[in-house]
């Protein structure tokens, strides 16, 4: 969850199924085209359902490695302090939710939404960082990119990382990756109010960050809960868990054009209802033999914590 300020966690509340085979994975560079956008109204489809990840927490976000066919999670490390500290544990799995390996994030911040970047046979991921406490909580104030080592435990001072500061004086920063376009977008905390910027990979790395879009992110959605970019569209998951908003649920997905700032449609998810607690965390793109697929993630269970994610697939 992101507050809606840097300074009251709480806040945020007031910002604003059948389960199908996964498909195998062909060579993926990026979506050639990157048109169009997704119809929020169509059903979702599972890809993983009720997975246990490394630690026994809540999924706060995940990044779906398509080169590689993996998804990575991250979610606020076990143990009492951890999500006041910023204290990430980030999960690799495969296609089908099995564990294949995993990282400590120490400092870090929250785990909001993460991107991840193929790179020959390893993945980069890119993250916040440099957390500062918020409330009960912690918020990356930084974007950091390391690579996958499984057993690592970075700080937030390891020499593995490479940080970024893409906006002056934002903080609550977070990022995701657009595989269709190679572009990263950031979502920061400036002057009172959340945006949404948009940079070419590539100009990031090469530390000349050259800005594409930057827009505003709209009051009223609910409690945000993640972001995924396709194209000239972001896709904003909002919403609360059941004890909080009782089936069928307040989970929306949100559609702006980044170019405008555009709402260009919105519409209630009820994938996975039959889950116990569920609680919206994280969304993600899939490329599938070059067909796009946006993903959204789902926590539950009332003990040791579960993970599904669920896909549309339709563009119009």
């Amino acid at each position: 969850m992101t507050p809606s300020s840097p300074l009251t966690r709480r806040g945020l509340l007031k910002l604003g199924a059948g389960v199908a085979a996964t498909t195998a994975l062909a060579p993926v560079s990026a979506a050639s085209a990157a048109e169009g956008r997704f119809e929020l109204t169509a059903p979702s489809t599972s890809l993983i359902w009720r997975k246990a990840l490394q630690d026994e927490t809540v999924l706060q976000s995940f990044a779906i490695d398509n080169a590689h066919g993996h998804i990575y999670t991250v979610q606020v490390k076990n143990g009492a302090g951890s999500d006041a500290a910023g204290h990430l544990c980030l999960t690799k799995l495969s296609l089908t939710g099995s564990i294949l390996g995993h990282m400590y994030l120490m400092g870090f911040g929250h785990g909001v939404q993460i991107g991840v970047e193929p790179s020959g046979s390893a993945a980069y991921l890119w993250t916040e960082t440099d957390g500062v406490p918020v409330e009960n909580s912690s918020r990356g104030t930084r974007l950091c990119r390391f690579k996958f080592v499984n057993g690592q435990t970075l700080t937030t001072s390891s020499s593995a990382l490479t940080k970024y500061s893409l906006v002056p004086g934002a903080t609550n920063t977070t990022c995701t990756i657009d595989p269709s376009t190679d572009r990263l977008v950031t979502r920061y905390w400036s002057e009172g109010s959340f945006r949404f910027a948009v940079f070419p990979l590539a100009s990031v790395k090469a530390g000349a960050p050259e800005k594409l879009h930057d827009i505003a992110q709209p009051a009223g959605l609910g409690t945000f809960q993640g972001y995924a970019a396709y194209g000239n569209f972001v896709y904003i998951l909002t919403g609360n868990s059941y004890d909080i908003s009782p089936p069928p649920g307040n989970t929306y997905i949100t559609c702006l054009d980044l170019r405008t700032g555009e709402q260009v449609q919105r519409a209630r998810s009820v994938a996975g209802q039959s889950l116990n607690y569920r609680e919206p965390e994280g969304m993600g793109i899939q490329i599938v033999s070059g067909a796009p697929r946006l993903c959204l993630g789902l926590a539950s269970e009332p003990g040791p914590r579960l993970a599904s994610i669920f896909y549309k697939s339709e563009l119009i």
